[in-house]
This record gives C-alpha cells, structure tokens and sequence, in this order.
C-alpha cells in the first residue's frame, strides 16, 4: 500500500505543482534547481515518507534559510493542498523548526486541517512535554475538530508510523487531562483519537486505563462505545477486569465441544470453514465474548497468535451451534507460511478448545 501511495500522492506531476505554487508566493523560487534537486535518478525508489523528508530538504535548499521568514511562505502554499500532499509542509516545520518553538507550534495548529500534523508536533511534545501543555489544552478546546483532534492523536504515546513519545510512555497522566477535555466532543474522528490513546496508555498502563473507562462508561452510548475501543487490547489479552466491566464474567460454566475443521489441510489463499458447540451450563442467560485465536507460522518456524472477534451475545442456557471460517488470503499486513498452524476457541478470555492442522502452500495456476 505504502508504494502505491507514494506514486498516488507524490507523483513527478505534484512535484510540479509544487515547485509552481512555490513560485507564485515567494517570486525569487528557483523552480528549476528545485526540480533537479528533487527528482534525481533515485526519485523513483523512494518511499512514501522518505519522499516527504527528501522534499522537506529540497525546499529547504531553495529557500531563504531564516526560517521565521521561510515559515509565512510555507504556511501561504499550503492551502493549495490537501491530506498528504499538504503534510509536506508540516514536515518542513518538523525537520528545520524546533529552534523556534512557538512560532513552530502555532503553525502546526493552523496547517493540522489540511492534513494531519500529529507527526510533524512529536518532536516538540518529547523535547518539552510541561512547556507543550498549555498549547495542548489550547487546541483541545478549538473550534475546529481537525485541530482537536492533534490535541489527542499528536500526543498519543504509541501512534503507529510515528516516532515515540517515552516520556508520555512513563507518565500519562501529562495527558490524561486532555482525554478529559475530549471525551464527548460531538467529533467522531476525535473520539476515536481518544480511544485508541487511552489504548495507547492500556499497553503500559493497563490500571490507568481500567480506572478511566470504569469512570467513563454508563454515561452515553458515545462514551461507551470510546471505553470498548481503547480497552480492545486488554480485552483480546483476557483481561479479567475488562471482561468483567462490559459483563464477561469467568466462563466456568460455559464449554466448547466438538471443535471441528472443514479440511484437515487448508492452502495458502483459502478459507478454513470450522465449527464449534458452545454449552451454558448456567441457570440464567449470560453474556458471552467469543474469539478465536489463530497461531500463525512465521517464516523462521515460530508461532505468533492473532486474536479475531467471532461474536458477543447474551446466550441463554443450552448447546448452541457456530459455524464460521477464516482466510489465509495473502494481505498487504499478513503472509502465511506453510507448516502447522492451531485455532483456538477463547470463552470470555479463556481457551476452551484448540486443534491443530496443516497449512499447504497455495496451489500453482
């Protein structure tokens, strides 16, 4: 995906159009240097974030080097762009802007609803956590959700592509405050950045983020649907206070019997139909979280697990039939593997039946 975004996006054509923008609001642009220093003969094989480093350079070499004068320049091209196009300039601020803190951190908040600075603002929050706070509160309670919402994402200690923020990692509650201030903003973009924070904090704080969502849930269908979100990883890992807050309780009355595959040896790109009885044993209906836990084969022989949700219902007492199936489909995130791979079937956090089969190598065309 990345390799086609790359060419989506930061195309020999935007190049143009950017070199032409450029030009238009600071007239001494040197298009044509610009041009050459860009699209050398390695242009092609770069990546997607190393094309928009190498343009963050680029500019950098054409224009003035005062940044307080470059940066009004910057923030005059971007409007011509949008999304990832229009992040290039939030990179310049990250890459040449550190030393001018405050001019930096306001320019990131006005350029955030082009694109997304939450990558370009991490810098800043590890280089000062204390002086970025108030800034942060700040754009929490912003009339714009774009610009909220890098309150929560730009801040998040674990956001996937993004460079880390340990000291966040260490001490959350530098941001607890702001999940706060942002937990029932009428934004759906920005609930979801305050769920998967707090999932964030969940990897390494799993009691901070158990004590919030037990304040949080109850309050609003909103609400309840950000705790469920943010504390999906401790759910998947069976944790007994998480099952328990949505109504899990310890599944030792429910069973798995006669665990059954299609086929003893699926190939790589097909599906596995399997199936399964559960039995409550329980003299009320009760609510029940089925997952299944696939042990995939890595390319060195070891097994890793990846949980996948089958279904939460209330189940009222008896034997109940599940039939579902799995995909080995090659995916962008995933190769399979040959060789022996296990499914198991988890109660509310709890295995409760496994069986092991073959993988096959995926027949030739």
């Amino acid at each position: 995906m990345p390799s086609v975004l790359k060419d989506l996006y930061f195309s020999e054509e935007f190049v143009h159009q950017l070199a032409e923008v450029m030009g238009q609001v600071y007239a001494p642009f040197d298009r044509a240097r610009f041009l050459d220093l860009v699209l050398t003969d390695a242009w092609p094989d770069r990546e997607l974030k190393d094309r928009m480093r190498h343009l963050s350079h680029c500019l950098h070499a054409v224009l003035p080097a005062d940044y307080p004068e470059t940066l009004p320049l910057l923030l005059r091209a971007a409007p011509s762009f949008r999304g990832l196009q229009a992040m290039v300039f939030c990179d310049y601020i990250e890459v040449y802007g550190l030393e001018h803190w405050h001019l930096s951190m306001s320019a990131l908040g006005e350029l955030t609803p082009l694109g997304s600075s939450e990558f370009a603002v991490r810098p800043y929050l590890d280089q000062d956590p204390e002086r970025a706070m108030p800034t942060l509160r700040a754009w929490a309670v912003d009339p714009d959700p774009a610009v909220r919402r890098l309150a929560s994402e730009g801040s998040r200690p674990r956001l996937p592509w993004a460079m880390a923020l340990p000291k966040f990692k260490q001490d959350p509650a530098l941001v607890l405050a702001l999940l706060e201030l942002l937990k029932d903003d009428p934004s759906e973009r920005v609930r979801k950045s305050v769920a998967n924070h707090l999932n964030d904090i969940s990897k390494d704080h799993p009691d901070v983020a158990l004590e919030v969502g037990e304040r949080w849930l109850g309050h609003s269908k909103e609400r309840d649907w950000i705790v469920k979100h943010a504390l999906r990883t401790l759910l998947k890992a069976g944790d007994r206070r998480a099952l328990r807050l949505f109504g899990f309780d310890d599944p030792t009355h429910l069973h798995v019997e006669n665990l059954a595959l299609d086929r003893a040896s699926p190939a790589i790109g097909e599906s596995l139909p399997f199936s399964f009885d559960l039995c409550v044993q329980t003299a009320e209906p009760c609510k029940v979280r089925l997952e299944l836990g696939v042990d995939y084969r890595k390319a060195r022989g070891q097994l890793s697990r990846k949980i996948f949700q089958l279904r939460e219902a209330t189940y009222a007492p008896g034997r109940h039939r599940v039939a579902r199936k799995h995909s080995f489909q090659e995916r962008s995130t995933r190769k399979h593997y040959p060789g022996e791979h296990r499914l198991t079937i988890l109660v509310n956090g709890v295995e409760k039946a496994t069986v092991s089969f073959d993988l096959k190598e995926a027949p030739r065309s």
